[in-house]
């Protein structure tokens, strides 16, 4: 995670919400009388939100280990190679 002075942030606002955007890497915004704060895009946010909420309910854990399980002993579903083709976009 890059760093930045709270004030070469407030300087450089628009170029540090730009990179954060498109670079998906949060910027840790550091102040010398103060908590330090992190700038994250709103889509980054969501995503980390969302692995948080899987993360945290045992249900689903249950379900991905199952179906990691599954797949490595190659059981389970395997779609055929027009399924591939049409998830794959081809």
């Amino acid at each position: 995670m890059d760093t930045v002075s709270v004030n070469k942030f407030r300087d450089t606002l628009k170029d540090c919400v730009e990179k954060v955007i498109s670079d998906h890497h949060p910027i840790k915004v550091t102040r010398r009388n103060g908590k330090d704060f992190v700038v994250v895009s709103a889509e980054d946010w969501e995503r980390e939100q969302e692995t948080l909420y899987i993360l945290q309910n045992s249900s689903l854990m249950q379900q991905i280990s199952k179906a990691m399980e599954s797949h490595r002993q190659e059981e389970g579903y395997s779609p055929s190679s027009q399924e591939m083709d049409e998830i794959l976009g081809i």
